[in-house]
This record gives C-alpha cells, structure tokens and sequence, in this order.
C-alpha cells in the first residue's frame, strides 16, 4: 500500500489563518500605540508644546489681523492620474503637494525653518449625515443627529526637507500616505470628538474654545477640505464659474483650505498679510503640484 501525503493546500489553509489571525493582532496592538501617542500629542499640544516660529507662523495670535486670500486650482482628473500611477489615493496626492510646497516655502524664506517643528492640523466633519432633518428634529433630547457642529483634529506632523526629498518629490506623497494611514489605525479622532463633546457639557462651550484655540495657536496651519458640487451651478441664471471657503478668526497665519467643485480642485491660501507673500507661497504650492506630477507621470 502506497504512502500517502498530505497536500500542500491542506497545510496552507491553517498557515493562512495564522497569519490572518497575526495581523489582525498586530493591528490591534498597533492601534492601541497610536490612539495612547496621538491622545497624549493633542493634550501637550493645546497646553504645552508649541511648534517653532517660522516664515508660516508668526509666533503671536493674528485672528483679528489683516489676512490676503489667494487662490490656485488644479484638474482632478490630472490628480487621478498622479494617484493611480502612485498607487496611492486623492488625499494623499493633495497632502503630498501642500507639504512639499510648504516647506518649499520656508526653506526659500529662511533655509534653517525647512527643518524646523511644525505641525499641521485637519478639521475633520464627524457630524453624523443621514439626510435632512429640520431644526424642531434636532434639538429634540438624544437626537439622532443633534443640533451643532461636530468636529475633531487630526494632528500631522510635516516632514522636513531634505536635499534627497527636494530631489524626489514623490517622498513627500509616500509619507503623506504612511501618515494618513497610521492615523486610520487609530481611535484618536473619534476619542477627540467625544472629549469636546463632554468638555462642552462639563465645562461649557467657553472651556472648549478655550482649548481649540490653544491647539490652533500652538500649531503652524490649518487644513480643511469639503466635496463640492459635481455639476455647474447658477444664481439668478448667472453660472457660478468657481467657489471656495475659509475659516476666519483662527489665530494662526496660514491656512488651506480645499472644495472640489466640476471636476476641478481649487486650494485656497489665507494668510497673514505682511509676514507671508501669498504670492510667492502659491507659486511654491503650484510648482510642487508640477513637480510631483512630473515625476509621476514621465
């Protein structure tokens, strides 16, 4: 009677679940290490520490100061392209481009500020959509979707640039893409929105805002995005060519924000006027957009 073996599938289904079973504990562990560093992070950051003064952070409060707005719009079928060719996604072509041309800026301005502490915080929309409900639905006790804006910071630190990024741009889309995901594996959004959410009920809105502009204050810009309509508008049957948004009466000398709107993408640079040439920075966010690009794409 001959020998029998057993067949190689039979030995990889139970090495298959192994390894399932490993990454899913090492995710979860990872997880943990991040929500407990990201927590800790946003607590020093609104009280304690403080990113360094640089060409894009004066160092002071500037919300009641003058500020200069310009504009710059890309192609988002031009960004699909970038994104596919990467492997990467949207956000991470986006975040890779203000970041290089950020620090492209500083290190024009100043050379020793491209190496500097600075930190960028995105405003993220954790107010659950579950279509339209009237005011008189809202501000009904345990509402499904209550009345108010419910948000969270999501704190990303900006990588230096080196002669070898500045060589590379592509760098900066790959750390832009290791950072977004590390901080998917991580509870810390969701766990910062329900702390201002209880800080509110605690301590009042005043004790919230209070700690919103200690972070905001501490750290060197802003980031906030939004989806904008897919089809043209009109008002007064007059068609809107363009749109965009911005945050007025934060304390920090720059901030970006970003609205698609008809396949385009348009940035919006606010800025403290006197300290940082809005022009010159659009030129850096613009030629970073083609850099990347180039590099991606030949």
């Amino acid at each position: 009677m001959p020998l029998t073996f057993p067949s190689r599938q039979s030995n990889s289904k139970p090495n298959r679940h192994s390894q399932g079973f490993l990454r899913h504990i090492n995710r979860f562990f990872s997880g943990l290490i991040n929500t407990a560093y990201d927590i800790g992070c946003n607590l020093l950051k609104s009280s304690l520490i403080e990113d360094d003064k640089s060409p894009i952070r004066s160092g002071h409060g500037v919300e009641c100061g003058p500020f200069a707005i310009t504009t710059t719009t890309f192609s988002i079928e031009h960004i699909k392209q970038i994104k596919t060719k990467l492997q990467v996604t949207v956000n991470d072509v986006i975040t890779g481009v203000i970041i290089f041309g950020t620090r492209l800026y500083m290190q024009r301005a100043n050379q020793d500020s491209s190496k500097g502490n600075c930190t960028a915080l995105v405003l993220l929309n954790t107010r659950a959509i579950g279509g339209y409900k009237s005011v008189s639905e809202m501000i009904k006790p345990n509402a499904e979707m209550p009345w108010g804006n419910r948000f969270a910071f999501l704190q990303v630190s900006i990588p230096n640039l080196t002669a070898s990024e500045l060589n590379n741009p592509l760098k900066f889309v790959y750390k832009a893409s290791q950072l977004i995901k590390r901080q998917r594996n991580s509870a810390a959004v969701y766990l910062t929105g329900q702390f201002l959410d209880a800080m509110t009920k605690i301590r009042g809105p005043e004790a919230t805002a209070r700690y919103i502009y200690g972070k905001l204050n501490n750290s060197s810009l802003m980031i906030s995005n939004m989806i904008g309509p897919v089809e043209q508008m009109s008002l007064a049957n007059i068609p809107i060519k363009g749109l965009y948004f911005t945050v007025p009466g934060i304390p920090q000398s720059l901030q970006l924000t970003i609205v698609s709107y008809v396949e385009k993408l348009r940035i919006v640079m606010s800025v403290e006027k006197g300290f940082i040439d809005p022009n010159k920075f659009k030129s850096c966010i613009e030629y970073a957009f083609e850099a990347i690009s180039k590099a991606a794409l030949e």
